[in-house]
């Protein structure tokens, strides 16, 4: 998955760390049967020596002296298995890597391992956590909060209209994959849309998929940096933008207006738009406001390449602190 080069570098100082802590634990239990069984240490030493031994029967093509040293080691190492579990665990008698695949490196080759993917994940969903202001679950989206009488305007209950989006949503991030579609939040303050998209941002990045999750403010600023001051951290955020599998903008329209940022907008949608790359905008701007606030183009690509999914009723906020 295309995680972003700061998850992948905190990630690997988790590995690194947890690689220090794995060969100090090793290198304890070793030292604890080095004092209790002398033996093993000469055996060490002997095993060691006929590496060598067989290298040089290999370079000079001795069949006869490969096949000894190949006995010689069977026994030793018998020898030694049996005399460590004659004193201590079974763990003792192992010398395990962090990692059987790639031995703790995080690569095989020049592919990430399995081992140091999972850390990523876990990296990712704590910057995530972090963003959206917790880690956010389906389960904790209540609709107790929606009335449940018919409103005129949509013919049926705000209840039934956010039960709907909620569906769409939830089956959105069960569903997800790279060529996923796009999401348009739209509805006023307190309704559920940070909340939503955070949900579809936790299990979507737990399923090993990079996302991006900002707010407008926050990703017009790093645009805008990346633009008029660049330097080597803010190339590095706007191509987390560009390249990652899921796109969260968070509050469209809350961000100050201006030339620069309805130009930005538009690239970026048309870049990820062209690269069949999915996204999700919450706002609470209906597609006039934002075609009168940014631009007709950007207004159609949403109307076009997104689903629209109202959010309607009252203030959550405001209901909770009654």
């Amino acid at each position: 998955m295309a995680y972003s080069a700061d998850v992948v570098r905190r990630a690997r100082r988790v590995l690194e760390s947890q690689k220090v802590d794995h060969d100090s634990r090793q290198q304890a239990l070793l030292r604890e049967v080095y004092e209790t069984l002398p033996r093993i240490r000469e055996i060490d030493i002997l095993l060691r020596s006929a590496m060598v031994a067989a290298a040089q029967a290999a370079f000079l093509g001795g069949a006869n002296t490969m096949e000894q040293v190949k006995k010689n080691n069977q026994a030793l190492q018998a020898e030694r298995k049996a005399l460590i579990l004659s004193k201590f665990p079974a763990e003792y008698a192992e010398e395990t890597p962090l990692c059987e695949k790639c031995g703790g490196s995080g690569y095989i080759g020049t592919a990430m391992c399995t081992c140091l993917s999972e850390i990523c994940r876990q990296e990712q969903k704590k910057e995530l956590s972090l963003l959206a202001c917790g880690e956010h679950r389906f389960a904790d989206f209540l609709l107790d909060y929606y009335p449940d009488t018919v409103d005129p305007q949509y013919g049926v209950s705000p209840r039934t209209v956010m039960a709907k989006t909620f569906s769409i949503c939830k089956k959105y991030a069960e569903n997800f994959t790279k060529s996923s579609g796009n999401l348009f939040f739209n509805g006023t303050t307190g309704l559920g849309k940070t909340m939503l998209s955070a949900c579809i941002a936790t299990e979507v990045a737990e399923k090993g998929y990079s996302v991006a999750y900002e707010t407008a403010a926050h990703l017009f600023g790093k645009l805008e940096k990346d633009h008029f001051r660049p330097d080597e951290e803010s190339a590095e955020a706007v191509k987390k933008l560009s390249t990652c599998d899921l796109l969260i903008i968070d509050d469209l329209g809350t961000e100050l207006p201006g030339n620069f940022t309805v130009a930005a907008l538009y690239t970026l949608l048309n870049d990820r738009l062209l690269a069949g790359k999915p996204m999700i905008i919450s706002t609470n701007l209906n597609i006039d406001e934002i075609r009168a606030r940014y631009s007709p183009q950007i207004a159609s690509r949403l109307e076009g390449s997104f689903q629209l999914l109202p959010f309607v009723g009252n203030d959550i906020r405001v209901l909770k602190n009654k």
